[in-house]
């Protein structure tokens, strides 16, 4: 037995001095265009220098390459490692998902989300932000970090908060003697202090963000999309405790009356704004609220809405109506000024297709340049990691993406990637 087990600590051994030496060795990519999100702009020929997952310098020109591994991106379009601030990692839309929930286990979630994951990394995506599980999600984003599955960089909010019949209420659509009367532990509550404390929990959970319901949606089993489901002085309990705790905030919302409550109580960011009207837009603006749309979301949902089965019959109409209105709003927004960060809403959609949520900007109004700081800089502010990502910059944490054309050309290449390094490691090369 001691044999073995002096045998299973130098193999051990042996397997981290290799991982060790290989992170420590110098990474040298040479990128014929790079993004400048300063300019946000491609600039020709960098020498991008990594060290310890860092980037250590970045050189104009391939004449003078240092010693190390040499990634030759000279006829690609290189970007900062995307960002979406709206995904749900622990499960996908399909006929079946709502049976689903008393049909899988939370180990059988589990192994969905960390397929998941590494589809969304693949697609070029390596940092989001996970708004809504079971707490599946930030035992990923914990299991991503310690590097045990491949996977984007995970801020969970585990399970979303909502008041009772609330969007995310977790009993929604339950026979009565199943419902319960879940409370804070659950996500759910009636009070400030139950606001409080569901807080409180999520902290406790490991939950780095908070997300809340403030009106109703369009996937719940519930009649109302788009009232108001908070009251001010519970959205006041959520939002104090949350910033005591020095977490972000997110508010899921279609309806103006549930996100200007939301965003005069000092929420961080409104998901999906559906029904923004131009009184929020003034309101998010004076208060830098910002705005992350999930065009994605609504597409997809008016599409499957057509099909039948596909939705219960509950849902249907809020699909047709609430999805039908997403791009309407978000040109209105994006005229205006209001901030915006880029979110899809997968799960609701596929994984791992996030990036046609740029081709969906685009089409909306948005320019290129601008979709693409949306995943990438304005996004890190979001999260308020723009110190040390979102950038490709000296000092950054070496997430980079690559295209083989110009994104500013056609926004549909990002669709397509086919280089992905995250924190200096490549998990992508398609070259």
């Amino acid at each position: 037995m001691r044999n073995r087990l002096f045998s299973f600590v130098a193999v051990m051994s042996v397997v981290v001095l290799a991982s060790i030496a290989v992170h420590a060795q110098t990474i040298v990519i040479k990128a014929g265009h790079m993004f400048d999100t300063q300019s946000a702009e491609f600039v020709k020929n960098r020498l991008i220098v990594i060290k310890d997952g860092k980037i250590e310098k970045i050189e104009k020109g391939f004449s003078n390459v240092p010693e190390g591994e040499v990634i030759d991106l000279s006829n690609s379009w290189v970007l900062p490692g995307f960002m979406d601030a709206h995904v749900h990692l622990e499960s996908e839309s399909s006929p079946d998902f709502y049976l689903n929930r008393f049909r899988k286990n939370k180990a059988d979630v589990a192994y969905d989300a960390a397929v998941y994951a590494k589809r969304t990394l693949l697609a070029g995506f390596t940092t989001v932000r996970d708004l809504g599980g079971s707490g599946v999600n930030t035992s990923l984003s914990k299991a991503v970090a310690l590097g045990k599955v491949p996977g984007p960089r995970i801020f969970s909010a585990g399970k979303s908060i909502a008041t009772t019949g609330g969007h995310a209420d977790p009993t929604n659509g339950y026979r009565e003697d199943l419902m319960g009367d879940p409370g804070p532990r659950e996500g759910v509550i009636n009070s400030r202090d139950e606001a409080r404390k569901a807080v409180r929990q999520r902290y406790k959970n490991g939950a780095q963000v908070i997300k809340i319901t403030v009106t109703g949606g369009v996937l719940s089993l519930a009649r109302n999309g788009m009232a108001p489901q908070f009251t001010m002085d519970e959205l006041e309990g959520i939002i104090e405790a949350a910033k005591d705790l020095e977490m972000i905030t997110a508010a899921h919302a279609h309806g103006a009356e549930g996100m200007k409550r939301a965003v005069l109580a000092g929420i961080t960011s409104i998901e999906h704004g559906s029904l923004m009207t131009e009184e929020v837009m003034d309101l998010m603006i004076e208060r830098g609220t910002y705005y992350v749309p999930t065009l994605m979301a609504g597409d997809f949902v008016v599409e499957k809405a057509s099909i039948p089965g596909f939705y219960p019959p509950v849902v249907v109409p809020k699909a047709l109506y609430v999805g039908a209105q997403m791009k309407g709003t978000f040109a209105k927004a994006y005229k205006k000024g209001v901030k915006i960060a880029f979110g899809t809403d997968s799960g609701v959609s596929p994984h791992g297709h996030n990036a046609k949520e740029f081709q969906l900007m685009v089409e909306a109004g948005m320019s290129p340049q601008d979709a693409i700081l949306s995943a990438t800089l304005e996004t890190a502010k979001l999260l308020r990691i723009d110190n040390e990502l979102g950038q490709i910059r000296q000092g950054y944490i070496a997430d980079i993406v690559a295209v083989k054309s110009d994104p500013l050309k056609d926004i549909k290449t990002l669709q397509d990637v086919s280089f992905v390094m995250k924190e200096g490691v490549v998990f992508k090369n398609d070259q």
